[in-house]
């Protein structure tokens, strides 16, 4: 397929509304194959109450996840044996720290990495050390448990150990003032001014969740002057995106641009955040013409939206309106999470079209592949998708909450426990940060779309399986020509570094990996000068042979610094040289400047 031509607009870039034809969302991708009895619709209904009680969680799955452990575990004296004396040695450890109560003594047991409920000093001190310690030793037992178990189904083992998890994160002795040292010396300094404004910090939250309801972002956290602030313009907008192309900061650019795709299960401007941190700003600034889409927030009457037209109607549109403004010029396409998922379809139905318009395709967290896409995987079943399907058709999209829940039980002891004894039992606000504004500046997930994404993707594995068609026909990754760039991060609990790492199982072409600290979004906002900062890279020709993650890991060389200074040499090396600034927008071509940037789309709630 050749480049479009200069002086005509595609069809893709006629801004009409995307027709959902005759057949209603309910037929159309959200379990149904056909329009259903009415009293089917009462089940369905019924289903979407209980779903928004739970907060989309079926609880089915986790039913028949402890019925799978109970069975199989009366089944296994062998194990119940083992799980005895391992409670006897928990037992006598435990004891052993009574009669030292020392705490330099050697831990028997540890919070976990991700872990900061005990990080106050108080906890090392008696009666303190041994509610803690007796916590993490039942916490330990647990944890043993509910290993996997010969007959049991892995995912109703890390099921069950999920749901122990959580039972347990409810009676940790941090949760109570008595028995939390940080708490009871805050209530001594303060006079209980602590408890006073929690109280108050209590009855807000409560209020917000009730009203769903939002602070505006504080002060010097504004979206258009303080965040997502890079200048430049919209340049296209249909029903689903606006395109930003950003102004120039230097002479001259290279020849091909770039085009990023975010994740459109958050807004856009998280590569975009503050001057210091924005990956778009380092781009523009090191000689790169980039363009953003920026997507909608999706109300209940787009609720017939597919990945498909996320794919034609976003990518390809967007690709065809930046070939407009830079006729003849290939693009450098970058794609972070969902967005790194579509693109990679994307390319590959492009590379089965003969459309070589690509130069290169960056990965950003991106999973191709679901088999082990980690703790998320313990919220996809037949049933968990069901009951998710039977709310959006009830609603016509997963809202915003629903989402927060699912990510922040991942990370309970973190991102719930000790948010909420630090703000409701220390009185403390939450500083406000640019990453924190961009988290709870959630979008909605259109429910046609939501749900191919979780049965094709999550729960089938299509993609690598070679059962996922575009236009009728199967795409297959391995038909990607064009140089990859993909990038995982070391402590990513929505894309597990393993599995980003398998879009090398599954690519023929020359690729380049980089593993990074941090996780999901702070190894991808991870700018130069960040002391922290590390990364492990390798090059893999075209053709050769597969080196697994382990074997990879081992030989890689850990690197301090920001990975984006390798990333913007080896786009100018992907690049064909210096060219003069390119004009914004193609106002003769049917592509004016239709406001500056950040665009409308990002202020939608």
């Amino acid at each position: 397929m050749t480049n479009k031509p200069e002086n005509t607009v595609p069809t893709s870039l006629v801004t009409m509304p995307i027709d959902p034809g005759p057949v209603s969302a309910l037929a159309k991708g959200l379990g149904a194959s056909r329009m259903e009895h009415p009293h089917q619709n009462l089940d369905r209904g019924v289903r979407a109450a209980m779903a928004r009680l739970s907060g989309g969680v079926s609880t089915h799955a986790f039913i028949e996840a402890w019925t799978d452990w109970t069975f199989h575990m009366t089944e296994s004296p062998g194990r119940q044996l083992e799980l005895a004396e391992l409670a006897q040695q928990s037992a006598l450890k435990l004891m052993g720290l009574t009669t030292t109560l020392s705490p330099d003594a050697a831990p028997p047991f540890t919070p976990k990495p991700f872990d900061h409920r005990f990080d106050h000093p108080g906890w090392k001190n008696p009666p303190f050390l041994m509610w803690q310690r007796g916590f993490l030793a039942v916490q330990d037992w647990w944890d043993q448990a509910t290993d996997h178990l010969r007959g049991l189904r892995p995912e109703n083992a890390d099921r069950t150990r999920f749901m122990a998890r959580q039972a347990l994160d409810t009676v940790s002795p941090a949760n109570f003032p008595a028995l939390n040292p940080e708490i009871i010396a805050a209530t001594f300094a303060t006079g209980g001014r602590n408890l006073i404004e929690g109280a108050a910090h209590f009855a807000q939250d409560i209020f917000k969740t009730l009203t769903q309801t939002h602070d505006p972002a504080p002060e010097g956290f504004q979206v258009g002057q303080d965040l997502a602030c890079t200048p430049g313009a919209v340049v296209f907008r249909n029903e689903l995106f606006e395109l930003i192309q950003y102004a120039p900061q230097t002479e001259q650019v290279q020849s091909e641009p770039i085009l990023i795709v975010p994740a459109w299960i958050m807004k856009y401007y998280i590569l975009d955040l503050s001057p210091h941190n924005s990956m778009v700003n380092y781009l523009v600034g090191q000689g790169f013409t980039v363009f953003m889409i920026s997507w909608c927030n999706p109300t209940g009457d787009q609720a017939d939206l597919s990945l498909e037209d996320y794919r034609k109607t976003g990518v390809m549109a967007a690709l065809d309106a930046v070939n407009v403004i830079e006729p003849g010029r290939k693009v450098h396409a970058v794609g972070y999470c969902l967005g790194g998922t579509i693109l990679a379809i994307t390319s590959a139905t492009m590379a089965r079209e003969g459309d070589d318009r690509l130069a290169s395709v960056t990965l950003m967290a991106a999973q191709v592949d679901f088999a082990e896409a980690g703790e998320l995987l313990l919220f996809v079943d037949e049933s968990q998708v069901a009951f998710l399907e039977d709310m959006m058709w009830d609603q016509g999209y997963l809202d915003r909450p629903q989402m927060a829940r699912t990510f922040s039980t991942i990370r309970s002891e973190d991102l719930i426990w000790s948010r909420a004894v630090r703000r409701y039992f220390l009185g403390r606000d939450d500083l406000p940060t640019d990453m924190g504004v961009w988290v709870a500046d959630t979008t909605r997930m259109p429910a046609r779309m939501h749900s191919q994404y979780l049965r094709g993707l999550f729960l089938e594995n299509r993609l690598t399986a070679g059962r996922f068609a575009v236009e009728g026909r199967v795409i297959a990754l391995k038909d990607i020509s064009v140089p990859m760039f993909v990038i995982a991060t070391e402590t990513d609990h929505i894309a597990p570094w393993k599995s980003v790492y398998k879009t090398q199982l599954f690519t023929d072409c020359e690729l380049t990996f980089v593993l990074t600290s941090g996780g999901h979004n702070s190894g991808i906002v991870n700018e130069p000068g960040n002391p922290r900062s590390s990364y492990r890279s390798a090059h893999r020709p075209a053709g050769a042979f597969y080196v697994g993650p382990e074997d990879w890991l081992a030989k890689a060389c850990s690197r301090q610094g920001s990975w984006w200074p390798e990333w913007q040499g080896w786009l100018r090396a992907m690049s064909s040289g210096l060219v003069p600034l390119p004009a914004v927008g193609a106002p003769e071509n049917g592509l004016p400047l239709l406001g500056p940037a950040p665009g409308s789309y990002v202020f939608q709630t």
